[in-house]
């Protein structure tokens, strides 16, 4: 017969139930884990697919990282995220200007109430 395990917050055996939920939580955790990893990998993924705009490579990026793409179109991050979307340098600044335009476009329609 085998010895049952020991819990590590006493010297009691674990019961046979509380063996059970012990496996059962560590089979969810395992579960979520892998789930967790391929939404990661989901998403690593639409950073470059070439079935997306830039716009949508680049949204990609900031959702992974939880970052907002600067402004500033000499900021040194700007090469990173092109790396990592597979866009050219000036396809990302193309972008960026894109949205400083959107952003501007859409302040100038609002009229004060």
């Amino acid at each position: 017969m085998l010895p049952m395990p020991f819990s590590h917050a006493s010297d009691r055996p674990l019961s046979s139930s509380s063996h059970d939920a012990l496996a059962d939580y560590r089979e969810r955790r395992a579960v979520e884990e892998h789930e967790r990893a391929e939404r990661r990998r989901l998403e690593l993924a639409e950073q470059h697919s070439t079935f997306n705009t830039a716009d949508a490579r680049i949204r990609a990026w900031e959702k992974v990282h939880h970052l907002r793409m600067p402004s500033d179109p000499t900021h040194a991050v700007l090469e990173i995220i092109a790396a990592a979307t597979q866009l050219t340098l000036e396809e990302v600044r193309q972008e960026q200007q894109s949205r400083a335009l959107r952003l501007v476009s859409g302040s100038s329609r609002r009229t004060p109430g």
